[in-house]
Formats: C-alpha cells, sequence, structure tokens
C-alpha cells in the first residue's frame, strides 16, 4: 500500500479569533461560533458546490469553502446534492450544525469524490435551518461550534489521559479497546460484498469503496497478510468463520493464479491481477504479465505450511514444498545491490524487471523481505519434505546475505507492489519484520539482541512522525518513498517493541509502543472500515496488516488482552481448533509438545488435561506446557 496522491499535509490551524466573518448569510451572529472552530485561510464562497441542484433548488442556500472544510447554509431541511471534491483529501466528514442551537450531529463519512446527496434531520423549530459542514476526514477539526471541544482523529474524537497522552477512542480500558481493533475489521472482512463476476471484493481488490468498485487489483501481499491475522484471530476467538476464509483464500489464489510448473520461476503465485474482474492473477502491478515476486511467494508458502498443520489438507504442504523448490533451486549468494532473488521477475522469461528514469537504468534486483522464506525452509526441513539438503543450503544462503548486507547497511529495500521500480524505497516491514524474526528465533543470531535493537532504532530514526505530538504520541511512517503515517506501520513497530521488551526485559519504550497503539484505533470506524491516515480504506494496512499486531502485542504482554474474557494468545504450534466453554476451553494443535499462554479472565483454571500449567492469579496468565495434541483447561468447580 503506498504511492497514493498525498493531500493537504496537516498543518496547525489558525482560527478566525477576532478576524471579521465573511459577507452573506455568515456575518450573522449565530455562524460566529461555526466559524470560529474552523480555520481562517482563504475563505470564499464556492457555488460549484451546489452545481448538480437545479436552480430553483438553490434558491436560499450560502457557500463557503475554506482550508479543509466547506459550508452549506440551509434555510429550510431540504436534501441536496453536492459536487465534490472542493479540496484536496480522499475522504470527508460530515456534519449537520444546528446554528441557533449552536450544536452538531455527525453525518457520516464518505469519499471525496462524485456528487453526494445530504439530508439534514428532522426540522428543529419553527425555523428548521441547517448548516451541512463538510471536514477533511485527516484535519483535526474539534466539532462544529466547539473551539475548544475534543479535536477528531480520524473517525473519533480525541481522548487523553491525565499526562496528555492519547488513549484509544473506545472502551474504558486497554484490553477492551484492543479487543475491538481485532475483532472488528474482521467482520467487516467477512461481510464484504461479492464483485459482480461472483468472487469477494478481498480476493480482487485492494483498496474498498462503499459504492462502487475499485479500479485496482489486489495487493502483493494481502492474501498472506490476512492468512496470518485470521489465523491469529481464530485461536484468540475460536470462530470457525476465521478458518473457513483462510481456506477460501488460499484455495482461490492456488487455483486461479500460479506460475507454469515448467517455468524456470515455477509454481510461484502472481501477485496481481492485471485484467481485474477477470477472476485471475496473472503479474505484477507495476512491471506486467507475466512478472512475480519471489519474496511474497516465499510468504505465502509458509502460511500455506501452517494452513497445512490446521487443517491436514496435504494440498498447501504440496504447494508450500513447490514454491520452496522453486526458490532453493534460483537463490544467489547476492551482495550489495543484488538480494538472493530479485523483488521482480518475469516467471517464463527469467527477465529482472528494469525501468529508466531520467537516463538512468533501474533493476528491480533487490529486497529484503526474507523472513518468509527463512519460516518455509525451517518448516519443510522440520517436516523432512523434499530435500532438506537443498533447503538447507538456501536457508543459509539467504541468512547469510542478512548477516552481510541489510543487517550492517540498514538498506532494507522494497516492498510494496505499487512503488516503480524506479523508485527505490526503504520500508518499515522490510526492517520491522526483520527485527521481529531475530527476536522469536534468537538461536538465529548471536547478536541479536544487539541487532534487533539496531533495527528498532534505525526504524525510530527513519520514521518516527511527530505531528500527533499534542496527542503525546509519535506515530511510524510507511517508507522513504512515501513518509506518511500508517495504521499498520505504527503497529506493528509498537508490537515490534513490545516484542523487544519481552524478550529483554528492557521497558524503556513500553509505553511509546502502548501510545503508537492507541492512536492507530481511530482509523477502525465504528462498522469496522479502517481507512489509512490521508487515504483510502486498504485490504491490507487496515486487515491483514493490522489484527495481528494487537494480537501479537497481547501474546507479549497480556496485561493488554481484556481482564473479564479467556483467550489463547500464543502457541509454539499450530492450533487445528478450539473451543471457549463457561468451564472449559479444548483445543487441539500440530505438534505434541508446545507452549501456549492465555489471559484468563472469565473464569479460574483448575486442572489441565494433556499438559502441565503454571497459573499467575495476579496477571490471570496460564501459561501451559503441553505433552499431547488435546489440551482441556478445566474451571474451578
Amino acid at each position: 500500500m503506498s504511492y497514493r496522491l498525498l493531500p493537504a499535509l496537516f498543518a496547525a490551524v489558525s482560527m478566525l479569533g477576532a478576524q471579521a466573518p465573511p459577507g452573506g448569510v455568515w456575518k450573522d451572529a449565530r455562524f460566529q461560533a461555526l466559524l470560529n472552530s474552523r480555520p481562517a485561510a482563504a475563505l470564499v464562497a464556492d457555488d460549484e458546490l451546489l452545481a448538480p441542484n437545479a436552480a430553483s433548488a438553490r434558491q436560499g442556500l450560502e457557500t463557503l469553502k475554506g482550508d479543509g472544510f466547506a459550508l452549506v447554509y440551509l434555510p429550510a431541511p431540504r436534501t441536496i446534492q453536492v459536487k465534490l471534491p472542493r479540496f484536496p483529501s480522499t475522504a470527508i466528514y460530515a456534519w449537520w450544525f444546528d446554528p441557533r442551537a449552536k450544536t452538531a450531529q455527525p453525518a457520516g463519512t464518505c469519499d471525496n469524490d462524485g456528487v453526494r446527496a445530504f439530508t439534514p434531520p428532522p426540522a428543529k423549530g419553527p425555523a428548521g435551518e441547517w448548516v451541512l459542514v463538510l471536514d477533511d476526514l485527516f484535519r483535526t477539526f474539534p466539532p462544529p461550534g466547539q473551539s475548544d471541544g475534543a479535536p477528531r482523529l480520524v473517525y473519533h474524537p480525541v481522548r487523553l489521559d491525565g499526562a496528555g497522552g492519547i488513549l484509544p477512542w473506545f472502551g474504558s480500558t486497554l484490553g477492551e479497546a484492543y479487543d475491538f481493533a481485532a475483532r472488528k475489521p474482521w467482520e467487516f472482512w467477512h461481510a464484504m460484498r461479492q464483485c459482480a463476476n461472483g468472487v469477494p471484493y478481498y480476493l480482487q481488490h485492494q483498496v474498498w469503496r462503499p459504492d462502487k468498485d475499485d479500479a485496482r487489483g489486489i495487493g502483493g501481499d494481502q492474501i498472506p497478510m490476512a492468512l496470518t491475522s485470521w489465523t491469529l484471530l481464530y485461536g484468540y476467538t475460536g470462530d470457525a468463520a476465521l478458518q473457513r476464509n483462510v481456506v477460501e483464500m488460499a484455495d482461490y489464489w492456488l487455483d486461479h493464479g500460479v506460475s507454469p510448473a515448467t517455468a524456470p520461476w515455477a509454481s510461484l503465485p502472481y501477485p496481481y491481477n492485471l485484467d481485474v474482474h477477470s477472476g485471475r492473477y496473472d503479474g505484477d502491478m507495476r512491471a506486467g504479465k507475466g512478472f512475480v515476486q519471489p519474496d511474497k511467494a516465499a510468504s505465502f508458502g509458509a502460511e500455506l505450511i501452517v494452513l497445512y498443520k490446521m487443517t491436514g489438507n496435504r494440498r498447501y504442504l504440496d504447494a508450500a514444498r513447490r514454491i520452496a523448490e522453486t526458490l532453493a533451486a534460483r537463490v544467489q549468494p547476492g551482495d550489495a545491490d543484488n538480494s538472493p532473488w530479485p523483488f521482480r521477475v518475469h516467471a517464463v522469461t527469467n527477465e529482472v524487471h528494469s525501468a529508466v528514469k531520467d537516463g538512468k537504468t533501474f533493476r528491480a534486483s533487490y529486497t529484503t523481505n526474507y523472513t518468509g522464506a527463512l519460516r518455509l525452509f525451517d518448516d519443510l526441513i522440520a517436516l523432512r519434505e523434499s530435500d532438506a539438503v537443498a533447503f538447507g543450503r538456501a536457508r543459509g544462503m539467504v541468512a547469510a546475505w542478512l548477516k552481510q548486507y541489510p543487517l550492517r547497511t540498514n538498506k532494507w529495500g522494497p516492498f510494496f507492489e505499487d512503488i516503480p521500480t524506479e523508485d527505490y524505497s526503504d520500508t518499515e516491514i522490510n526492517a520491522d519484520t526483520m527485527a521481529a524474526y531475530i527476536l522469536e528465533h534468537p538461536a538465529w543470531d548471536a547478536n541479536w539482541r544487539a541487532h534487533a535493537r539496531s533495527i528498532l532504532d534505525w526504524t525510530g530514526s527513519t520514521f518516527d512522525n511527530h505531528e500527533f505530538a499534542r496527542f503525546g504520541v509519535t506515530v511510524t511512517n510507511e517508507q522513504t518513498a512515501y513518509q506518511v503515517p500508517g495504521n499498520s506501520h505504527s503497529t506493528r513497530h509498537a508490537a515490534t517493541m513490545l516484542l523487544y521488551a519481552e524478550k529483554t526485559g528492557d521497558l524503556t519504550q513500553k509505553a511509546d509502543a502502548i501510545r503508537r497503539l492507541n492512536w492507530a484505533t481511530y482509523t477502525v470506524d465504528d462498522d469496522g472500515k479502517n481507512r489509512y491516515i490521508r487515504d483510502d480504506v486498504w485490504l491490507t494496512d487496515g486487515y491483514g496488516d493490522y489484527v495481528r499486531h494487537y494480537l501479537r502485542a497481547m501474546a507479549a504482554f497480556p496485561e493488554l488482552a481484556p481482564a473479564d474474557q479467556n483467550h489463547l494468545l500464543r502457541t509454539s504450534s499450530v492450533l487445528q481448533s478450539i473451543e471457549y466453554g463457561a468451564g472449559a476451553i479444548r483445543y487441539t494443535k500440530f505438534d505434541v509438545n508446545s507452549e501456549e499462554r492465555l489471559r484468563m479472565g472469565a473464569w479460574t483454571p483448575a486442572r489441565i488435561e494433556g499438559g502441565e500449567m503454571h497459573w499467575d492469579p495476579a496477571s490471570r496468565v496460564l501459561t501451559v506446557k503441553s505433552t499431547a495434541a488435546r489440551v482441556a483447561i478445566l474451571k474451578v468447580r
């Protein structure tokens, strides 16, 4: 997700204060509170707002446009058509303001394009006049008419603690808020409409729009991201619909978009559907037809093994093995400018994609997004699948390259499908994902603590964004080519900071991490749509690459999970089933021997079947050392 049009940057807004109000109806004193709550700059009438309405329907209406907002005065209730956009933004937050009562009520959000109809609430009193207020969704304006009111951050009024630090918008505890942030996007995803060809919208588009299909196809890592999040969320909730969804997505990709078995880059998933509604994936968004991204194929392969362990269906294991065999056959030692596999390569011709800019040729020969490949090879070796020697050789070559180059140079390289080859970009996701892998696999790197700390420090110095400092929070930008704060990027960096704190005992940045998670809750609307700051509802950043970070944060520090519910937060195995009951939690998993972590807020565990347990009544954290594939945790009677 990236490389979008950058709308007007956040700026400190100067309010009207003592300035004279504009002419027309706006000079009346009953509008002063409204005008005082919005910026003073460049106030002009904008009758183009009302262009879609007939002349008779425009009678008595007056308009005003300013820095990041527009107003329409209605002397009496009526439905009006408004022409957008009237200022730079991808989305609008609408209000109806009552100039006599000087109160406002939200009127919903919409994309800032096309012609939109707005109908005021029922008339109040004999006058029944209203002002339609259209705000840039991403400006932190207070409610209309309330200059000292709580500013709105995306969808919600900002809440602060006693020290001025941002709190989540939802709930009375962090656990309640983070539970909402994990569950609600899934509910939105699960209820998403199908396209006209009968395929779920999220399998064909990277951006959601409520009233039309977006022109763009799928995100390069959209399916693997969702597979990760929904698998973790299944363990957290026990909702079987999550399992059905991951099977649906994996099957569809395998059935509708894998490179030919005879190609040099055989059996790899194509990352994009160039003909969006064709029902097939056939290339790369920027490079074109026939191109694959080996790093995304490796991530998919790693998730396919998880799916095999969950379902027992060898189809997923065989598909993962074929991906690994291709990657093992094509791996190279790499150097400072070339990674072990190129970022974009044609599956059939073996051509590494290139592009010319300003007379210089750029090759898509570099990325560092290889933790998926390490996981893929590790799992296949452990499962004794196919050629363990070849897999071990490839894994060793990739590991050596990562330690020799990006861990020393911090050249983390591209990730996103929509960044052109000629526009090199270092990305937060590549760096922090590597840091998380190191923290979870300390045996991989003798200097694991120093290297993880170094990556987190680099990510902070490169991507920390202080534009929300008045809310006591630093957030995280996406990449060097798009220095805009992201919901997914802030939550991933926060979750990795918390993982570092858990593994090292260094709690220096714990509070900082929690505030980043708090900030990112504001991008989720009541219905679960999750909008990137100053951008669109991306089905990567707001869903598969969002939910998993809250779940991982809870796993690192179970105090962040709900205090009154039971949830499995982490397992070293893969869950096949889990049932949360009034007196028992029962689950099965792939491995006989494993370790699980649960927060038990709903009731107190008394005994366990299938392992040993350690219960901490103060934190209500239960640690299970399983010695059987089936485990039952039973309640005190």
